[in-house]
């Protein structure tokens, strides 16, 4: 049996899962981490991530020896995916020469305004020539010492193969690609070298970036010593070819089978986004809106929100303390299936109770930090269904702002998208809530909760398995999703005007989180 392996670094847990040539799950491994807010940066420390993605490995091999009665058999290809963009830098001794500064940084604001203008391009946030900049311009000691830089998908995978590249939809999250040569954009890399020039570095930016790769193109085979990072028992072999690295984007894109025009996908965890495949360009430059790419090189445009369910999952990690002071011991899989649940049962519109979500700073709606927040009126009903309800409403309120200006003002054209990540988790409940918020059918599939993992570990099989140039295309249609059951929920009208409701007093209450970032 040819096994194919996929390895990713989400926001809140590293996943490993392994598929046969047709996709089918063989088994699965998964390590629980947290991001750090260390001296104003929200970071994570990499040997954290080499312990995780080891014991992400060892339950995974456990898991496969339960499931398939024999011993992990021979893999025949790997993939790495991460969550995109940030800043990594190294020096030309592959020594970390600054802590590693994840998307959710919000002190690029200053940078992605005078790149977006000199580019003419929106430059997000979170994106990774962003925090160059902002390096750059703040005259950080370590600048000129930068020989490599790359996101965390791409330095996993450089650890493990040798090899300095990314997969283009992860590219995308790095500096603004030319869809025509299907590689950064040469125009703009000058514009930024002028620009750094005034600050007299030391480096021109193409020497610094990760090469760009196609999805199915050769990128790289597993090393000794990365045999030994990955899996210090042996039991994995140097040898095993790799796929190109992508981010979270283009794995989900992949596992939602998202990846042709007027498709689209929603990822819902830590963080939201839903990416929509392009027919046309957008008719102007939108700062809501970034434009990335498929795999393969196609459009994207994504509307990408900081918050999503930290806040909400601080609440329930609540609720199981208090269970637990109690003399319970709660299973957190059943907290959050009957606390989901509960929210079906609650007000359309939460009955005057509203949550601002906001852990952390939130671009799309002009926030540089956040301040979670729980505002009710004196006349809220404040049940456990009305707060609940509001929790995750909350969590997809910023996406609803962002998705309105795609798709009445862009005039994007989506009929259903498909959704994936910890949101859809427990069945229905996350699907029938965000169908009635964007008013649009939501579709799910069994592997909803592990898809980015499952993702990869596809593009590895398609890698190794495509056959006279098959595009990934028509590889996913037909050989992996060409069985797979897809479960769609529609808008129910009570929960697309309870949302439009519940909308307004967010937008409102917003009014009571920049005044609580500004005194708090």
């Amino acid at each position: 049996m040819s096994i194919f392996l996929g390895i990713e670094l989400g926001s809140t847990r590293i996943k490993s899962v392994a598929v046969d040539k047709n996709g089918k799950t063989l088994a699965t491994g998964g390590f629980d981490w947290e991001n750090r807010f260390e001296n104003g940066i929200w970071t994570y420390h990499l040997d954290c991530a080499w312990n995780g993605i080891r014991e992400s490995i060892k339950l995974l091999i456990s898991d496969y020896s339960k499931k398939q009665g024999k011993a992990l058999e021979e893999i025949k290809g790997i993939g790495i995916s991460a969550m995109m963009h940030g800043y990594l830098v190294f020096d030309r001794n592959g020594s970390q020469l600054a802590e590693f500064r994840t998307w959710r940084n919000t002190i690029t604001e200053n940078s992605a305004k005078i790149l977006t203008e000199a580019f003419g391009f929106n430059i997000p946030q979170r994106w990774s020539i962003a925090h160059l900049h902002h390096a750059v311009e703040a005259n950080e000691v370590h600048v000129d010492d930068i020989d490599f830089m790359t996101t965390l998908a791409g330095y996993v995978h450089y650890k493990l193969t040798g090899k300095k590249v990314v997969g283009i939809g992860e590219a995308s999250g790095i500096f603004p690609i030319d869809s025509t040569t299907n590689n950064y954009n040469t125009i703009m890399m000058r514009k930024f070298d002028i620009i750094a020039s005034e600050h007299d570095v030391l480096w021109k930016l193409k020497h610094l970036l990760p090469k760009v790769l196609l999805a199915g193109e050769d990128a790289g085979s597993l090393t000794a010593e990365g045999a030994g990072l990955l899996d210090p028992t042996g039991l994995i072999k140097e040898g095993i070819p790799f796929c190109p690295p992508e981010g979270d984007a283009g794995t989900g894109m992949v596992a939602t089978n998202a990846v042709t025009p007027q498709t689209g996908n929603i990822s819902a965890g830590t963080s939201v986004f839903a990416m929509l495949v392009l027919e046309d360009k957008l008719k102007k430059l939108r700062p809501e809106i970034d434009v990335v790419a498929t795999p393969t090189g196609k459009p994207v445009a994504m509307v990408h929100c900081n918050n999503c369910t930290a806040d909400l999952d601080a609440w329930v990690n609540m609720f199981s303390d208090v269970m637990t002071k109690m003399g319970a011991k709660p299973d957190k899989t059943e907290l959050y299936r009957n606390l989901y649940n509960a929210a079906l049962d609650g007000e359309k519109d939460c009955a005057g109770i509203v949550s601002v979500n906001y852990l952390s700073g939130e671009h799309m709606t002009g926030f540089h930090d956040g301040r979670p927040l729980l505002i009710r009126t004196p006349e809220s009903n404040f049940t456990v269904e009305n707060f609940m309800r509001s929790l995750l409403l909350s969590a997809m309120a910023t996406l609803k702002i962002g998705m309105d200006i795609l798709i009445n003002e862009e005039g994007v054209k989506v009929t259903k998208l498909l959704g994936h990540g910890g949101l859809f988790k427990t069945p229905v409940v996350g699907q029938k809530l965000m169908a009635g918020a964007l008013n649009t059918p939501i579709a799910v599939m069994d592997f909803a909760g592990e898809g980015g993992a499952w993702g990869i570990a596809v593009l590895a099989a398609y890698a190794a398995c495509r056959q006279n140039n098959e595009g990934l295309e028509d590889f996913l249609e037909k050989k992996i999703f060409a069985d797979i059951a897809v479960n769609t929920i529609t808008p129910d009208p009570g929960d697309v005007k309870g949302f439009e409701s519940y909308l307004e007093r967010y937008k409102a209450a917003l009014k009571v989180e920049k005044s609580a970032v500004e005194n708090l």
